[in-house]
Formats: structure tokens, sequence, C-alpha cells
């Protein structure tokens, strides 16, 4: 009896998993037969991002996700808690790769890069796509040794003096130079919250990346730091494309030249700021921008 009893266990828990499976490729299905509203696509892309699926575990997280990110540009990604925006962000350099219950599907590309292909080294990747998170986070390590740290393990410089210069120019694009010349052998953990970001910012670009990620880098910034912040990323667009993730609508406005905005996974319309603010054309992204939820 008890062996019957296991058997028929067993044929549950196989049912079970066909019955997932088969709903997955349902979603998939109806996804790809949803489009996104807007152009997403841009000539010349930086990165390009097709028919892209996240799973945590069974539970679908992004429903075929297809967006570029254009040279010299930021994009902004809005959209209600939950709805998928950092996820899709840290599928950008794989940060999703350290998330053990995560699996991504799809083709993300960066100049042309498979970013996802077996022979790519995610050490060089995330050189080349950045990224800048929530919270300031420096090393516990002097202010030169954070900027400094990452063209060290790349070899980027051959010397101290290119080092040196590295970690000045990186300073000066993040706008902490003037703070911080005075005191680069101090910790970087002793700079005030603003000026731990920008720090973060600096790190960032001393490794030449191509493209820089932010994940909120501001939400746990006071109104003088965010202005900094937001000033030094319409100044970095001139050499990055910058992907930011953000909760404020408003900011969204201020620093960025396209918008995406996220609901439930899907990417529902994408388009030029000004109109998606001004003139949505998906009902659910003129009720997220006028307030009726969010």
């Amino acid at each position: 009896m008890e062996a019957t009893l296991n058997i028929n266990n067993d044929n549950v828990t196989g049912i079970n998993s066909e019955v997932t499976d088969l709903s997955q490729e349902k979603d998939k299905v109806l996804h790809k037969k949803r489009e996104t509203v807007g152009n997403p696509f841009v000539e010349n892309p930086r990165m390009t991002c097709r028919d892209v699926f996240v799973y945590y575990g069974d539970k679908m997280a992004i429903n075929n996700a297809g967006i570029d990110v254009a040279c010299n540009e930021v994009i902004a990604m809005i959209g209600p808690s939950g709805c998928g925006k950092s996820t899709f962000l840290r599928c950008l350099n794989r940060m999703n790769d350290t998330v053990e219950s995560c699996r991504v599907t799809g083709d993300i590309r960066i100049d042309g890069m498979d970013i996802y292909a077996k022979n790519v080294d995610v050490v060089p990747l995330r050189a080349r796509v950045g990224m800048v998170f929530q919270k300031p986070n420096p090393f516990p390590k002097s202010i030169y040794d954070n900027v400094a740290y990452g063209p060290k393990i790349h070899g980027l410089a051959q010397n101290k003096a290119e080092i040196d210069e590295i970690v000045e120019t990186s300073l000066k694009k993040a706008g902490l130079w003037e703070e911080a010349k005075d005191r680069l052998n101090q910790p970087g953990t002793g700079l005030s919250g603003g000026q731990q970001q920008r720090l973060c910012i600096a790190r960032a670009i001393a490794v030449s990346p191509e493209v820089i990620l932010m994940d909120e880098p501001c939400s746990a910034l006071d109104p003088i730091a965010t202005a900094k912040i937001e000033g030094l990323i319409a100044e970095l667009r001139q050499h990055y494309s910058i992907v930011i993730v953000t909760h404020s609508m408003q900011q969204a406005a201020r620093v960025s030249q396209r918008t995406a905005y996220f609901h439930l996974g899907d990417i529902i319309e994408v388009g030029p700021t000004e109109r998606i603010f001004t003139n949505p054309r998906h009902q659910l992204t003129e009720d997220y921008i006028t307030g009726r939820f969010g």
C-alpha cells in the first residue's frame, strides 16, 4: 500500500511539473502576440534585448521583453514596485547570475556580442556595463584605492602615474575631485552619502565602461545630493549610455531622453520621455502617470 501511495505521489509531482511547463509555454505564446506600445528599438543601438524572459523558480518575472539602449542616451525605466524593472536592469550585466533560482532566456547583446554566450567572462563584461546601486557601497579602502581598484585588476594602467591620471579623471567626471583631492588617502566610507554615491560612479567609470546601469541611485539621498547626481548624469551621457531605474517620475522626466514603462513584468510602453509624460498611448501608462495606481 505504501509503495502504491509513493508511486501516486510521484505521478502527481510529475503531472504538476508538466502543467507548470505547459503554463510557461502558454505564457510565452500569449506574450509573443503582445507588442509594446511605441518604438522600443533604435538605429545603431549600444545594447539590444530580444525575447527576454526571466524566471525565479517557476515564477515568471519578465515576459518577452524587447528593447534597445541607444548610444549616448539616458533611458529611464519606471513602474510600480515589483513590476520587474530592477530585475530587467540586472539582466544587462548578468547580475542575476548570482541569484540561484533565477533563469534568464532570450538574446541580450552589447555591440553585437551575446552577453549570455558560454564563452563570455562576466568580469570584463561588468567593466563594459557598470553598475551603481541604490545605496552607496564604497569599498573599505581609501578614496584613491576605491577608484584605482578596477583599473588595477583589469590591467588598464602600466604604472602609478597612469593610475593617478585615471583616478583624477574619474573623480573629475564624477564631480568629486574638488571635494576629495586633498583627502584621497582617507576612507571612502568617511564621505557623505551623496559623495559616496559619486565615488561609486567614479569607480564605475574608471574602467571605461560603455553602459552605466543605475538602480534608484538617488533614493537614499537628500534633495541637494540628488540634484548633484542628476546633473552628473546629464554630463555623463555625453560619454556613456545610461539606464536608470527610478520610482521618481519627476527624476525620469528631468534626466532621461526615453522612458520605458513596466507593469507586471511587461514593457508596456516606450517612447520619448516628454511624450510618455504628456501624451501616453497606453491606458496602463496613463493610469500610472496620473497616479491612479502605483
